[in-house]
C-alpha cells in the first residue's frame, strides 16, 4: 500500500495540495511545537503518539501535521470532517480501527473542525480513545475549553498552533513560484499587500497565488491587486472567540492609556462587522469601571458617543466612537469607584440585616418619635462648617473606608475633601 505522500497528486490539483509539506522540516510557522523539546517533536522522532487537539486559525497546518504524524509513526490514517460526518460513519471507522489493531496496526483518526460535533457525537469517542482503539487528533479554530466536552478534552493534549506570520507567508510565496516556475505578477508593495489579504492563512495565500499565476498583464501595483482579487474579509466572527478577544484587547488598551493601540482594535472590530453599539456599551462600562471620578466627564462622553451613533448611523457615527475611544484612552484612570462598590457589596452581604441607627431614621408619627426615631439627629446645615460628623453606619458595625481615590485627575480634589471631612469628624468626636 502506498504511503500518504507516495500517492499521486494530480497536476491539476489545487496548488495548496501540491505544496502540502511532507516532512516536519517543510512545515513553516510552527517551530514552537516542532523544536525545543516539545511533545510533538518527540512524537515525530519516535515517541508513541497521544490523542491531541490542534487549536489554531485556518491555514496554519493542522491537517498537514496530522498527516505527517500518521506517516512518521506508520499508523493508518482515517480522516473525517465534523461538518459532514455523523455517528454512523464514526462507528464504521471505529470498527475498521479495531480490525486493524487485531492485525497489529494502529490508527490515527483526524477530525477536522471537531468543535462542530455535538455533545453526543463527542461522547462517542470516549471509549475508543480510552482503550486505545484510535489515536484521536482533532483540529479546531475555536477555544477547545469552550467547544469540547471536558471528559473528552481531559483525555487529549492541546497543541496551540500559530497564525502564519509575514516571514512564513513570504516563504510560501517563494515555494509557489519555485514549484510553478512562474513569477507572481506583483510589484514589491503589492506582494506585501497580498500577504496582508491572506490574513495569516497559508491556504488562502496559495489560492490567491493560483489565481495570479493565470494573470497575463503587466506586474500589478497595490491598487491593481486589490481591484483584481477584491479584499478577503478579516478573520473575525462576532459570535465566536475573536469577538471576545478583540473587545478585551480594546478594553485593556484603553486601561493602559495607549490611544494608538485602542484605535487599532476599534477599527479591527468595526472592519470585521462588529455592532458599533456593542462597542459603545463597552465604552460606557469602561468610563465608570476604569475612570470613574478621576474624570466624571468620561461617562458623559461615552453616553454622548452612543447617542451620536444612534442619531447619525454609519459611517459618520463611527467617528463619535473614535472620539470617545481617544478621550477614554487619554483620560486619567482610576478603579477606586469599582473597588469601593465591590467592597461595600461585600459588607452589605455580611451586615445586611443591621438596621440603620435610630438617629438617622425619620419619625413621621408620634409613636415613632416616642420610640426614639430621629432622636439626636444633627442637621448638617445647622452645624459648624455644614458638617455634623455623626455616624451614619449601623450600630454594631465599625466605620468602613471603601472609597480610596487615587492621586490622578479629579480624584486629587476628592482626596482633599475627604481629608478635610475626616479632620472635622475627629474634631466633632473629641468635643
Amino acid at each position: 500500500m502506498k504511503t500518504l505522500f507516495e500517492q499521486h497528486i494530480p497536476d491539476d490539483a489545487p496548488l495548496a495540495d501540491r505544496l502540502r509539506p511532507q516532512t516536519p522540516e517543510e512545515v513553516i510557522g510552527q517551530s514552537h511545537v516542532l523544536s525545543g523539546g516539545h511533545m510533538l517533536q518527540s512524537i515525530l522522532e519516535g515517541a508513541p503518539p497521544v490523542s491531541m487537539v490542534f487549536w489554531g486559525p485556518p491555514g496554519c497546518g493542522k491537517t498537514t501535521l496530522a498527516r505527517i504524524i500518521a506517516e512518521k509513526t506508520g499508523y493508518a490514517l482515517e480522516q473525517v470532517s465534523a461538518v459532514s460526518s455523523g455517528v454512523a460513519e464514526l462507528k464504521q471507522i471505529f470498527e475498521r480501527s479495531r480490525a486493524r489493531r487485531s492485525d497489529g496496526l494502529r490508527t490515527v483518526m483526524f477530525v477536522d473542525e471537531i468543535h462542530r460535533f455535538n455533545r453526543s457525537q463527542q461522547d462517542a469517542f470516549l471509549p475508543v480513545v480510552e482503550d486505545g482503539t484510535i489515536i484521536l487528533i482533532g483540529a479546531t479554530t475555536e477555544n477547545p475549553s469552550f467547544e469540547m466536552n471536558s471528559a473528552l478534552l481531559s483525555r487529549m493534549q492541546v497543541v496551540v498552533l500559530q497564525r502564519l506570520d509575514v516571514s512564513a507567508m513570504m516563504q510560501l510565496l517563494a515555494r509557489a513560484e519555485k514549484h510553478t516556475g512562474k513569477k507572481l505578477p506583483l510589484m514589491a508593495e503589492a506582494r506585501e499587500i497580498l500577504v496582508g489579504m491572506a490574513d495569516g492563512d497559508g491556504r488562502a495565500l496559495l489560492n490567491f497565488c493560483e489565481i495570479l499565476f493565470g494573470f497575463k498583464g503587466k506586474a500589478m501595483d497595490a491598487a491593481a491587486l486589490t481591484q483584481y482579487l477584491q479584499k478577503r474579509a478579516p478573520l473575525y466572527d462576532k459570535r465566536q472567540e475573536a469577538h471576545y478577544n478583540l473587545i478585551s484587547a480594546l478594553h485593556k488598551s484603553l486601561r493602559g492609556s495607549d490611544v494608538q493601540a485602542a484605535l487599532y482594535w476599534l477599527c479591527r472590530m468595526l472592519t470585521g462587522g462588529e455592532d458599533p453599539l456593542y462597542i459603545a456599551r463597552r465604552m460606557v462600562r469602561f468610563a465608570v469601571e476604569d475612570i470613574g471620578l478621576a474624570d466624571p466627564n468620561a461617562l458623559v462622553q461615552a453616553n454622548a458617543a452612543k447617542e451620536a451613533y444612534d442619531f447619525l448611523g454609519s459611517p459618520e457615527g463611527e467617528l463619535a466612537l473614535v472620539q470617545c475611544v481617544m478621550y477614554l484612552a487619554t483620560a486619567p484612570k482610576s478603579n477606586a469607584l469599582y473597588t469601593a462598590y465591590k467592597d461595600a457589596s461585600r459588607s452589605a452581604r455580611e451586615f445586611g440585616s443591621l438596621m440603620p441607627s435610630m438617629h438617622i431614621l425619620n419619625a413621621p408619627t408620634k409613636l415613632m418619635k416616642e420610640l426614639g426615631y430621629s432622636k439626636g439627629y444633627e442637621y448638617d446645615y445647622q452645624a459648624e462648617d455644614g458638617f455634623s460628623g455623626q455616624n451614619y453606619f449601623p450600630d454594631g458595625m465599625t466605620r468602613q473606608e471603601y472609597y480610596q481615590p487615587v492621586e490622578r485627575g479629579f480624584e486629587r480634589d476628592i482626596i482633599k475633601r475627604l481629608e478635610y471631612w475626616e479632620k472635622l469628624r475627629e474634631k466633632r468626636q473629641a468635643e
